[in-house]
């Protein structure tokens, strides 16, 4: 199919892509005001309207009094402030059908006129298929807040962030695909190798921070670059099992993430002085110093959004800023790599 008509498609995608961008960074601002379990039922078509009379918006607030978080955090909460809570989860929820239907609709439009190569239609199924496993997801992490803990499972969150972040970078690929070529033929092994490492990297290092957030730890050792006057904190591995520590306990999950943002302030440089002896193109090597640019923003972000306790704002620009490294290495992979490949 001609490369012209799989520019509108590859446009589509990348829409799609900002409006997940969009769906994590709400998501983030979800958590820190928690609003996340301010709405208590799954009703994807009917749960389109939000409480539109004052009977409404009563039955919506006795419905989260019965939830542990409003008896053992928000005890006392007036409606005002429920309302305000649950329009922040509202909006969360809505994004997501919106980007539901971004995406169906145009899909269903670019088949009829047979827009759509064949060899691309299987990743695009696979993408919706995806997104549809992503909102029932969701949900499986809201409902682990409804029972007997005033919180959702770290598990379940840091699943429900990894499967988005797993989405928007396929996503991206498959436009990335529509839109550009491999830069050059020439690219060493290693260095592609070493792409993948950065952004496997990347990755674990966003995993790493759902943990932080779904066990609060950023509200934790509020300093830098010691953790109470110690490198590596006292207790790391006080819990049993031993493994638990690593997901569960606040002193190891937050010196996790900051292992990890170690390893890339060395792996990142290291991964731009090795690809600047390649012959690249002008959107490559731009590519290149956005992502070492984008790291050191992240890293005065991360540092910024601890020191200062973790305020919505800063805590939501770290969360895109992460996505936004990830995109840069994701767009590097995509470009330094063989044509074959």
């Amino acid at each position: 199919m001609h490369a012209s008509s799989q520019r509108p498609v590859a446009l589509w995608l990348l829409v799609c892509c900002a409006l997940i961008f969009a769906m994590v960074v709400l998501g983030g601002t979800t958590r820190l005001t928690r609003s996340g379990l301010s709405i208590v039922e799954w009703e994807p078509i009917v749960g389109t309207i939000p409480p539109l009379t004052t009977e409404q918006w009563n039955d919506a607030f006795e419905s989260y009094q019965r939830t542990p978080e409003y008896r053992h955090v928000n005890l006392g909460m007036q409606l005002a402030d429920f309302k305000s809570i649950y329009w922040v989860e509202y909006a969360h929820r809505l994004l997501g059908r919106i980007i539901g239907l971004a995406f169906l609709v145009p899909l269903i439009y670019f088949l009829v006129r047979r827009h759509i190569d064949r060899r691309v239609l299987p990743k695009l199924i696979a993408l919706f298929v995806l997104g549809g496993l992503q909102g029932a997801l969701g949900w499986f992490m809201v409902a682990s807040g409804l029972i007997d803990e005033p919180r959702v499972s770290p598990y379940r969150l840091t699943a429900h962030l990894g499967l988005a972040v797993i989405i928007y970078g396929y996503m991206l690929w498959v436009a990335l695909d529509l839109l550009y070529a491999p830069d050059t033929a020439a690219v060493p092994r290693a260095l592609s190798r070493m792409g993948w490492t950065v952004t496997g990297l990347v990755f674990v290092m966003i995993l790493a921070g759902g943990f932080v957030a779904g066990t609060r730890a950023g509200f934790a050792f509020n300093t830098f670059p010691l953790m109470n006057g110690r490198f590596v904190p006292e207790g790391i591995f006080a819990m049993q099992p031993l493994w638990a520590n690593f997901f569960e306990n606040v002193a190891t999950v937050q010196f996790n993430h900051r292992l990890l943002a170690y390893l890339l302030c060395i792996g990142i440089p290291v991964y731009w002085f090795a690809a600047r002896r390649v012959e690249l193109a002008v959107a490559t090597r731009l590519g290149l110093h956005a992502l070492l640019i984008l790291l050191a923003a992240q890293v005065a972000l991360g540092i910024a959004t601890l020191i200062y306790v973790v305020p919505t704002a800063l805590g939501a620009a770290h969360q895109g800023g992460a996505l936004l490294v990830f995109t840069a290495a994701v767009f590097l992979n995509h470009r330094l790599r063989p044509k074959h490949a």
